[in-house]
This record gives C-alpha cells, structure tokens and sequence, in this order.
C-alpha cells in the first residue's frame, strides 16, 4: 500500500530536553504523525517520551546508531524491541547489523543500517582511515545491510541512486540530510529538497531544524508534507 505523504515524513526531536520536545509535539498535533528520538533525547530521559508516543497513535524512530560487540547489540536491540518503536538504527558494519537483525526476534522493530553520516564526505573518510569514498561504501554498506535481513539503510539523498542499484527495492532508504529550498544546511553536507528526495526514490525522509526551528512549526511541518505529495504524485 502507498505510504501517506504526512508518514513519509519524520521529524527529528533533537531538542535540549523532555519537556521542550514535548511542547514540540503539541505545537505539531495532527500535522505529523512519525518523530525521530535520537541519542541527545534519549540521555535526557527521551524513552519515556518515545513510549507516550506511541500509546497516543504516533510511530517512533529510535536513532540511537548501536555499534558494540554483537551479544551487546544483540541484548540492547532486544530491549528496545519492547518499547513499540517502528525504526532502530545501528551502524551498518555486518556483525552489528546480524546482531540487531537476532536481538529483534519476532518483534515488528525494523533495523536500519547507518551507511555513511550525512555530515562526512570522502575527505572525512580518507582521515578517518576509509580505503573507499562515500559513493563505494554506500554501496558496500547496502548489499551487507541487505543480506543481514536488515529492513532499511540511512543515506544521503545524494546516495539513494547507489542503494537502488545495489539492491533494488530490497531496503527501505530513509533520508536524513533533507533541506527546504534556502534553508541553512548547518553541519549537513551531502542534502537536497524533499521533493529531490522523494524523486530520487526515497521512501522517508527526516527532517529537523527547518520545523522545530521554524516561526510556526506546524505550517513548516505541512510544506514540506504539500511539498512530498506534489513530488510522489
């Protein structure tokens, strides 16, 4: 069945706290239905509100980029399983995401793997010590996502050409890096519109600062909703 447009987009609560993530909530209502809770909500006391979330009808995507030994990744993803969240992100190297891909069990969690930050470029990862550009992990990154059973990958808008030709409609891509047209990109660094997005074949996008940044978050919220329909129609 085709996803919405209002669920193909899901707003990123990276606030301070709690309660302002609340009241973001609030001010939002009826015009988003899916919110991103990454790790600066989370060790602010984040899992409660990703609980309330979903007991009030909204779906929940956990961005907390699990990377440890696989019997850690395996028991965290398994306790995350309990919490009623659609998404949960981990690093896509293979024994994390074999890890996380066990540790959900039968559950209706969906492990998406992290390909390369939106933030990094090949220049960030020649001195991180890569041996491959961003285009070439990304496409690594796909196929071992793929065969560990993980349900989507993270990329760059710039890179969603790569995943569908590496995999297909095998993975779910969901999109971080997403700016309206003359928004600031802020530490972004590989971005396009969401109607570029949503053109390119992603299937969501996330999206931040340009809504809960926003005079009226709300009216934000439903631009860029308007914005995804006219793209996917």
């Amino acid at each position: 069945m085709p996803v919405p447009p209002r669920e193909r987009l899901i707003v990123a609560l990276d606030l301070p706290g709690v309660e302002p993530a609340r009241a973001m909530v609030a001010r939002l209502g009826d015009k988003v239905s899916f919110y991103k809770i990454g790790k600066e909500l989370v060790y602010a006391g984040g899992l409660d509100l990703a609980r309330d979330l979903v007991a009030a009808g909204k779906k929940v995507f956990l961005d907390l980029k699990l990377h440890d030994i696989p019997a850690t990744v395996e028991r965290a993803t398994a306790a995350v399983s309990d919490l009623g969240a659609t998404y949960l992100t981990v690093h896509a190297y293979p024994q994390t995401l074999a890890a996380a891909v066990r540790g959900k069990g039968d559950s209706n969690l969906r492990i998406l793997g992290v390909s390369v930050l939106t933030s990094m470029n090949d220049d960030d990862l020649a001195k991180a010590g890569y041996g491959l550009g961003v285009s070439d992990l990304v496409r690594r990154r796909a196929r071992q996502a793929y065969e560990a059973g993980a349900a989507g990958l993270i990329c760059s808008p710039l890179d969603i050409a790569i995943v569908r030709d590496s995999v297909g409609d095998g993975l779910e891509i969901i999109t971080p890096g997403v700016r309206p047209a003359g928004s600031d990109h802020g530490d972004q660094k590989r971005v396009l519109t969401p109607g570029e997005a949503i053109r390119a074949g992603a299937d969501r996008l996330v999206v931040g600062r340009p809504i809960t940044g926003a005079a009226d978050p709300a009216a934000a919220a439903a631009a860029i909703v308007a914005e995804i329909a006219g793209a996917a129609a």
